[in-house]
């Protein structure tokens, strides 16, 4: 079936460049984009045109790095650091979804606030526990998100209500596992919590399961300056905090490792070696104290660099307001480092394409993707004379909130209309 719709599209198809079209196009097959133009196509003359007007049709947003099971103590608990964090806040939360029914509860409200908010792919850490993963992904996958979840493992360091044994860990990832095939949208990926949560025989057998599945692996990088030594105090062999996962088999193609702090020189090459993926989570790392990533240095040598929320850690789910947080942070660290500080528009590229590239998208709008976009009706918010699409780009993500948010398509489907 042919699908076109009509409004001024405005698409990231490399760091810091946008491609604008007033009153463009965009053709779809069955979701697939055939065409991104100015002009209809002649061969699309004569049928049906969904016309947004003046609204912006943008990319959705890629999150790609979430605790799903933190949704429900968003916006609290941001008077400690990290360590000290997980254990007054994070573990007593994540210890309730061993119920089901509270697991179901909470993850279709946040699957439908994702939509909302125009997040159409995820990278998410679920709960230890191998049901509640599967009630994830299936509400995800209800809501028309696509994505990545992972059953976390943790058999040591957790609480006493929020623990698992090496055993159980194997067990029951194996028996979630078995079950992810009924999901054709959102796939499974190991996450090992982070290294000071996982044995050295849990994280040898996650490492050769990853081999023997052709698993990706999400999980913590060098993220809070007490976390790294205890780090080096449970593997002093290990001159920096990636060999703890290179030593088992982790560190490979597309592992995804949030946050990157304080990733030096050495540990940013060993990511651009191995294609690993550094998620930057702006807010969450200012809420929690940790510091602010070198962001702009990665982005200089080369290394592949997304965005997350980092609920609940982070205070907000709109990836509209991670981005602004990824601008504000650069600020900051610029005059520590005296780098350049992120503009709209490559804030804007690391919340869509820099992410979406993970699930084998190209650039921007691209011909033979399905369409993952929203539409934004911001004629709402306050404006002074004639202003560029550029400009209303930049107003967008400072100033749109959900109820701007009209239309979100996901693999190609409309998913959302208000």
């Amino acid at each position: 079936m042919t699908t076109i719709i009509k409004g001024n599209i405005i698409h990231a198809p490399e760091l810091g460049r946008l491609d604008i079209l007033p009153g463009g196009h965009l053709v779809l097959e069955d979701g697939v984009i055939q065409a991104i133009s100015q002009a209809l196509p002649k061969e699309y003359a004569g049928l049906p045109v969904t016309d947004y007007g003046d609204k912006l049709i943008l990319q959705s947003f890629a999150d790609c790095h979430l605790h799903g099971s933190q949704y429900p103590f968003l916006g609290t608990g941001m008077d400690v650091t990290l360590l000290d964090w997980l254990q007054k806040y994070a573990f007593p939360v994540e210890k309730r979804f061993a119920d089901v029914n509270y697991a179901r509860m909470v993850y279709r409200q946040l699957a439908e606030e994702l939509i909302a908010n125009g997040t159409t792919r995820v990278i998410m850490f679920s709960s230890l526990h191998a049901d509640g993963t599967l009630v994830l992904m299936e509400e995800l996958e209800r809501a028309g998100i696509s994505g990545y979840v992972g059953k976390v493992n943790m058999d040591r360091n957790g609480s006493d209500e929020l623990h698992e044994t090496t055993e159980e860990s194997i067990s029951e990832t194996l028996r979630w596992l078995d079950h992810c095939g009924q999901f054709r949208s959102v796939k499974p990926i190991l996450t090992p919590r982070f290294t000071p949560s996982c044995t050295d025989e849990l994280m040898a057998w996650l490492g050769k399961t990853s081999r023997e599945r052709d698993l990706y692996v999400h999980s913590h990088l060098s993220e809070n300056d007490r976390e790294i030594a205890w780090v080096h105090q449970l593997h002093p062999g290990c001159e920096r905090y990636w060999e703890t996962y290179a030593k088992f088999g982790l560190w490979k193609d597309h592992t995804v490792m949030a946050h990157c702090v304080y990733s030096d020189e050495t540990e940013r090459k060993a990511m651009r070696e191995h294609n690993v993926m550094a998620v930057h989570c702006p807010d969450s790392n200012v809420n929690v104290r940790s510091g602010i990533a070198p962001v702009r240095r990665m982005l200089e040598e080369g290394n592949w660099v997304s965005l997350g929320s980092d609920i609940a850690g982070g205070a907000h789910l709109s990836m509209l307001e991670v981005m602004t947080c990824a601008i504000r942070s650069s600020k900051l660290k610029s005059t520590e480092d005296g780098t350049q500080p992120l503009n709209a528009a490559e804030a804007y590229y690391l919340g869509t394409t820099a992410g979406h590239r993970y699930f084998g998208a190209g650039k921007g709008f691209a011909i033979g993707d399905r369409l993952h976009a929203v539409v934004v009706d911001d004629s709402r918010l306050c404006s002074v004379g004639e202003m560029s699409l550029s400009d209303r780009l930049e107003r967008a993500l400072y100033r749109v909130s959900r109820q701007e948010i009209k239309a979100v398509y996901a693999e190609g489907k409309l998913v959302k209309c208000s």
